[in-house]
Formats: structure tokens, sequence, C-alpha cells
């Protein structure tokens, strides 16, 4: 029963307490009414709280956690809760949490909670109680079992702690608005919704200037900064936190750096927003670009005659493997004169026997001449050198697959994010689509071809290798040309409306492995690829003689190549057809749902102006439909439709 005007009660119940229930007219609950248990009635808290009773254990229900009957139970040691959490163990058929600190809701039951950053401690203080009064605990030092983190600074090693465990990092407003939303039963403050709102952000604490930027890309990262919580200033100002330099325009400093301010690439930019927290700036600080070490020369004197030889082999060898980007012989013979190598004479040790003097007899011994050696390679074939282009550009195109697989889809998909997901699984799908398929396929054309060109002889058949997968190219390559614009349009959305995929893309197309190139350049390089491919077929189709059995085969390459793309272009065509089906389903109120149809698609579309006999027929604007099989007639007027029978 109510036991004073200040809407505090009194409830007995036998130990242990399975249910509760209170008639007080200051205490009006929702479902109060469907606990039935004993309870007791006195004149005030004081009264009650001096009582001692060994058969009942005595716990108190307050709405109001300050004022004098709250400390004067406090500090009593007497038990303490709030209306919400007495309606949440009522309604779960729960006993009350046995525990000696008041507990008011249980809005942070299950929640482990952790401090840094903090200058006032009075401030702490009183966040720790409202954590205790919503059921949460409270933990000094940062561990596994943290579920949440507070933060006043994105300093500290609890903060990296936080960022690397993937640890949820928050104001302490979200302890405050939790604290609001105390009497709602079934709330939780842990839920991903609602804490969304109380992130840290990851330039909070940040002073940044921008160094080596256009204009352009200057103002963007500036007006992403204020967004992401931070501030800007000019290069050089005092207060500048952190210097974000574009490693790949910026040679010299323009000033000295400071031990308290950080000079960092763009990539910890780009990787803060990424993660939605602070990069940890050591392993992106700027670095003056060194001068590329000068080739140390070999001196030839100390080696034998052999090893002499083998050095300018291998010597060779380096100069090809970095001038050539395949590891085919070079175009033009090499010729290579072992006596030119050095002009020093020859060690007396290094001389063969042969050089003495005959006999065996002592004297001076005089140097044997080396033979000039001249190693020449037979010229290839102009039907090998554009197979080994072929070869070369197919590399070249699994390198821009893989490039797109590893750098972008699959670090996407990967489950474990700092920050969470960067896009939703079908947004990933619809970018991506069957180029996972396409990377297969020409793969295992590379391979083949590689195998060819290393091995080569003018009977090898080229075409037997395209022949070979036409069929897998026929399966893999429709889907992703036919919904390639929705692809880019889904990447240019997402960057537009996701902060952290707009930082994931910036950080990868800056990488050497893209060329500078945006993710839509790469998924555009498949659409060009087969046709170049036929192009090139063509011209060893022209070097190949007539009497070469390949000549044939390649042709057959050829037409199969067309047939892909024809394939291709038909299967779009196609879609395309059926996608302008929905747009007329979406725009003609009313119309028939068997108008959408596998086998119909729309042929033209007409504004005419009806002519009847009577002006008032006259002048009515219809809409005709035609498609391969029927004519809709749309009137904008009444909205009046009608469908043709079937033409055909």
């Amino acid at each position: 029963g109510c036991l004073s005007s200040r809407s505090c009660a009194l409830y007995a119940f036998p130990s242990p307490c399975e249910a509760m229930s209170c008639s007080s007219p200051h205490l009006t609950l929702t479902g109060w009414q469907d606990i039935a248990v004993p309870h007791s009635k006195a004149a005030n808290v004081q009264e009650v709280g001096d009582r001692e009773n060994a058969e009942f254990e005595t716990v108190f229900a307050l709405t109001d956690f300050e004022g004098p009957d709250f400390e004067y139970l406090y500090k009593n040691d007497h038990r303490i809760v709030g209306p919400p959490a007495l309606l949440h163990c009522a309604g779960t058929q729960e006993p009350l949490p046995f525990s000696s600190r008041p507990l008011y809701s249980t809005t942070m039951m299950n929640l482990s909670l952790c401090f840094t950053g903090f200058r006032d401690k009075e401030e702490v203080v009183h966040l720790v109680s409202l954590v205790h009064h919503m059921g949460g605990t409270i933990r000094k030092d940062f561990s596994s079992k943290v579920t949440h983190l507070i933060a006043r600074s994105t300093h500290g090693e609890k903060y990296r702690l936080a960022v690397c465990m993937g640890t949820p990092i928050l104001t302490p407003d979200w302890i405050r608005a939790a604290w609001e939303r105390r009497d709602e039963v079934g709330f939780g403050a842990g839920d991903e919704e609602f804490r969304a709102d109380f992130k840290v952000p990851p330039f909070q604490d940040c002073v940044l200037s921008f160094l080596g930027f256009s204009d352009e890309e200057r103002n963007n990262m500036q007006e992403r900064t204020l967004k992401h919580g931070g501030h800007y200033l000019e290069v050089q100002a005092e207060r500048c936190t952190h210097v974000v330099v574009e490693e790949n325009e910026v040679e010299e400093l323009p000033f000295l750096p400071s031990k308290r301010l950080y000079v960092v690439k763009q990539e910890w930019f780009w990787g803060s927003i990424q993660m939605d927290a602070r990069a940890g700036e050591s392993m992106y600080l700027y670095e003056k670009p060194a001068v590329p070490p000068m080739t140390k020369a070999v001196s030839l004197l100390s080696l034998s005659v052999p090893s002499r030889r083998r050095q300018v082999r291998d010597t060779l060898a380096q100069l090809a493997k970095e001038t050539e980007i395949s590891p085919f012989p070079p175009h033009r013979p090499h010729s290579v004169d072992l006596s030119s190598s050095t002009d020093a004479p020859l060690d007396i040790a290094d001389a063969p026997e042969s050089s003495k003097a005959p006999g065996g007899t002592s004297g001076r011994c005089t140097r044997s001449p080396i033979p000039q050696v001249t190693v020449v390679q037979p010229k290839p074939s102009a039907r090998w050198q554009v197979s080994k282009e072929l070869y070369q550009t197919e590399s070249n195109y699994v390198d821009i697959l893989t490039t797109v697989l590893q750098l972008f889809k699959h670090p996407l998909e990967k489950e474990g994010l700092v920050g969470g997901p960067i896009l939703a699984q079908e947004e990933i799908k619809t970018i991506f689509g069957s180029i996972p398929d396409i990377y297969d396929v020409h793969s295992r054309i590379k391979t083949d071809l590689e195998e060819l060109v290393m091995n080569w002889a003018e009977d090898k058949s080229v075409g037997d290798i395209i022949l070979r997968y036409s069929k897998d190219l026929m399966k893999a390559y429709p889907q992703f040309v036919n919904f390639l614009e929705m692809s880019k349009d889904t990447i240019v959305r997402c960057e537009k409306q996701k902060p952290r995929f707009h930082a994931f893309l910036k950080i990868n197309q800056a990488k050497p492995e893209c060329g500078r190139q945006t993710l839509v350049d790469l998924l555009i390089r498949p659409v060009q690829r087969l046709p170049s491919v036929a192009l090139l077929l063509n011209d060893i189709r022209k070097l190949t003689s007539e009497d070469n059995p390949d000549k044939v085969t390649l042709g057959k390459a050829i037409e199969s190549l067309k047939e892909v793309m024809t394939h291709i272009n038909e299967d779009k065509r196609k879609t395309e057809g059926q996608k302008q089906i929905f747009d007329v389903v979406y725009e003609v109120d009313g119309c028939p749902a068997n108008l959408l149809s596998s086998h119909r698609t729309l042929v033209h579309r007409a504004e005419t102006v009806t002519l009847g006999e009577k002006p008032c027929d006259r002048g009515e604007n219809v809409t005709l439909f035609l498609f391969n099989d029927s004519l809709l007639n749309y009137s904008l007027i009444d909205s009046s439709i009608f469908i043709s029978p079937p033409l055909f």
C-alpha cells in the first residue's frame, strides 16, 4: 500500500518472492492490477524502514530516485526498486534481482560499461549512478567483457582497444537519453537503432588541415571532417592536431612538424571514416619519399670465368624481366660480348691452365684471349607476336578482375568489420553480379594461352582455346552486361548515401592496383573485353597460313565470339523490353496484371489525339503501347484501358 505522500510504497513478500502487487492511488501503472501478493501498510517510510520482520523481506518501490525518502532508504541499505523493474519481473515471472543497489528499471540489464577521457569526477559519479539504477555494471579496466565504452575523447588505450575489438564507443548522452526513457517497460538501451545516434564521431578532438589536394577534393574532405565531428584549419595553424597529406603530390613539407602534430597520409582520413572510428596514426605517418637507391655495380674481377658468364646471363635475364611484361623471349636479339664485360685485366688465378707457358716452365704468363660469344635469338614469327599480345592482354584483364574481387568485393563481404557491414548483401550482389564467374573462365583461358605461347609452335591452335570456353562465356557475360547500368547506379547511390562506402572507395582507388581508376571504370572492362579478343583473333587469322589447320579453327572461334556478343545484345534488349513493360504497368492506372509476360516486349509507344466525327469526340489524348503481340490504348482523360486481341 501507499506509505507516504511521496508515492513510496512498501511490499512485504514471502522469501523468495515471485510476484508483487500494489493498490496505491499514487502509482498508476498498466498491468498493476494483475499482480496479487500479500502486502503491509504503514504511515511513512521511516516507520517501515525501522521495522524488523523476520517472516517477510521488505522491498520499497519508488517513482523518484531522489529526495529524502530515497536517501533515507539507501543509507539504511534497504532494497529499492522502481515501478518498471517490478512490472518487468511480473511480466516475465522472474523474481526481483537481488542487489544492494537501487534498481529503477532493466533498461541496461546485462550491459557492462567502461569510461575513458573524463576529467570531471562528479560527472562520472552521476553517470555511474544512472547506469546502476538501470541495471548496468561498470568496469574500471577495459576487457572483452565490456559491451560499451563511454568516451569523452578519442585518445587513450581504452579507445584503441575498443576500436580493435569492435566494441561500440558512445557519448555520455547515450546514458542520459536512456534514463529519460527509463519508464518504458521493454525498452533496452543496447538496441542498435537507439544507440546509433550516440556514436563517438571519428574526428572528435581533431583539428585537421589538408596539404597537396585539389580545391575540389579539399572542400570535400573539409565537409566530411565537420560531418564526422572534427574541425579544420589552414596548414601550419597552431591548433591543428593533424596534417593530412596527398603523398603522391607532396615531395617536401613546407614546415617542420612538431611532436604534437600528426602528419598522416590520406588513407588515415578515409580509413577513419570507413571504420567510423579514429584510426591509429602510427600506421599512416607520412614520410618523405626516399630517393631510389642506385644499383650497385658488381665487380667481375673476383669471379671466375664461368661465374662471370653466369653473372652476365643473370644480368641480361634481370634486364629482360624489367623491360618485358611477359616472361617470353624479347623481340630483338641480344649479342653479349663477354670479353668486354670489364676493362681490367684478368687476375692470374682466374686464367685457365692452358694459358701458361708450354711445358709447364716457369715464366711470365700470357693472357689467353677469350672468344666472343654471341647469343642470337631466332626471330619470332608475326603470328607468335600477336598470340603473345593476346596472352598479355588476357593476363592484364585477369589482373583487373582480381583487383575488383580482392580489393573491393571480398573486403565488403568480410564479416566482423569495424563499424559493422559497409553495404548490405543485396547491394554487393547488385554491384558485382557475375564477376566471379567471368574471372573463373578467363583465368582458365589465361592459363591455356600461357602454356601455348611458352611452348610455341606454328602448328599450335589458338582458336581451340577460345572454342573450348565459348559456352562458359555465353553463361557468364549476359547477366553482368544486362545489369551493368544498375550496378553503376547502385555504386553512385551508395557513395552518396553511405559515407563509409565513399571512404572505402577512396582508400582502394588510391592504391597502385587500381591505376587511379574508379570502381565504375574497372567494371566497364568486361564489356570491352570480348570485342578486343575478337579483333586479336582476326589479326592472328590473317597471319596464319592457308595450310595451317588453325586457320579454320580461328574462323570458328571468331564466329563463336560473335554469337556470344549477339546473345548478350539480344538478352539485353529483351531485359530492357521487359523493364519497359514494368514501367507501363506502373504508369497506367489499373493496368491488368496479365500484361506482364516473359514472351512480351514493348515495340513502340506513341502519343496520339483522337479525331472523331463529333466535336466532343475530338482532342482526347490517348497513349498507344504497341507490343509484339498486342496493342494497348490508354486514355489520359478517363483512365480507360483497352487491349486489343493478340495480333498473331
